[in-house]
């Protein structure tokens, strides 16, 4: 069987993820086949997609939100994530007990007496007419569990039903409540129920940009358990390979495979972006040294397809840590992708630290 060693996994990665280089693409296109962006931060995925498409205008993802051709809701490992409508609609369903799960996981010592079923059916109108903010919602039926926080109760919400967050929060530029609606109302149709096929097809669509990746992987991005029956559902299709930790990778046929020694421009990734937490083995990507940066919410510098820096935009500045000695080549390709991240976020000065 091939082994894939890491360098050969980055060069797929980057591949897939659409950073080995920029694409003519549109973004709804780009958010359809990287299976959404991660969006816990409303700005943050401006800077993935700029990253990611040729002549990238902001404007273009804001129009999207603005005309509910995507939406931010909660999906994958239960985060918010940027989706094209269509996803939102296919995905939720697939998802739910995920998010009652981890839900209750970490709420049920704060929500004594709750039944769920009933919050749920008491909070679903709250958000089938103008848009609310969790808390609100949960204050309007605090009074059925009198000693549970409002704060809990919406968080429960958030996850009980098939919410979106809805603009002005994530247009770019702009700052709003986060405040929600049902899938329903908001998109005019439910949420499609849940079926075997739907979860092949988010495996084969998670390889597809994300693989070649062992199971693990696939659990670890989607938060799901249970996959076991669909990758053997679908195992007579894929091809599959070995990591050097000789664990078994899965690959849709056609995945790109780039030559390990295909060069890798400097690219510069958002908060939480999925090219980095999408697996539970990210030495792809990222040295286990690292890894807690990005819980912390870093931004991260790639330089040869790899985590080797951090960024941020501070009072009018793109400031650039590394995390390892740059060579002057290196540097200087740094600074040159830095200048449209500069421009991208109205930086007038760019420090890349020594």
């Amino acid at each position: 069987m091939i082994v894939l060693d890491r360098r050969a996994l980055n060069r797929a990665l980057l591949a897939r993820q659409l950073l080995l280089r920029r694409h003519e693409m549109g973004v709804a296109a780009a958010l359809e086949h990287l299976v959404g962006l991660q969006a816990q931060e409303p700005q943050e995925p401006y800077t993935g997609l700029w990253s990611r498409l040729a002549g990238f205008d902001p404007l273009e993802l804001s129009g999207l939100i603005e005309r509910r051709a995507a939406v931010r809701t909660l999906l994958m490992r239960r985060t918010l994530h940027l989706v094209v409508a269509g996803d939102a609609l296919a995905l939720r369903a697939v998802h739910q007990p995920m998010l009652e799960a981890r839900m209750w996981a970490t709420l049920r010592r704060d929500l004594p007496g709750v039944d769920l079923a009933e919050l749920a059916v008491a909070g679903r109108p709250l958000f089938e007419g103008e848009p609310r903010m969790l808390t609100d919602a949960a204050r309007a039926v605090a009074d059925r569990w009198p000693g549970v926080a409002p704060r809990d109760l919406g968080d429960a919400l958030s996850c009980l039903l098939p919410l979106v967050q809805v603009p002005p929060r994530g247009l770019w530029g702009q700052k709003g409540a986060a405040r929600h609606v049902t899938v329903d109302r908001w998109l005019g149709d439910s949420p499609v129920p849940a079926t075997p096929m739907a979860v092949d097809g988010l495996v084969l669509r998670y390889l597809a940009a994300y693989g070649p990746a062992a199971t693990a992987d696939i659990r670890a991005w989607s938060g799901l358990s249970g996959l076991r029956e669909s990758v053997e559902r679908l195992r007579p299709g894929l091809r599959t390979f070995r990591d050097e930790r000789w664990r078994e990778l899965l690959d849709v046929p056609d995945g790109a495979l780039p030559d390990p020694e295909t060069p890798a421009p400097p690219r510069f990734l958002p908060a939480f972006d999925n090219a980095v937490l999408g697996f539970d083995d990210r030495g792809r990507v990222i040295d286990a040294e690292h890894r807690g940066l990005s819980v912390r919410g870093a931004r991260f510098l790639l330089v040869d397809g790899r985590v080797a820096g951090t960024w941020e935009v501070r009072e009018g500045e793109l400031r650039i840590e590394p995390l390892r000695t740059l060579t002057r080549r290196e540097r200087d390709e740094v600074g040159a992708e830095a200048e449209g991240l500069a421009a991208l976020h109205a930086a007038t000065r760019i420090r890349l630290a020594t």
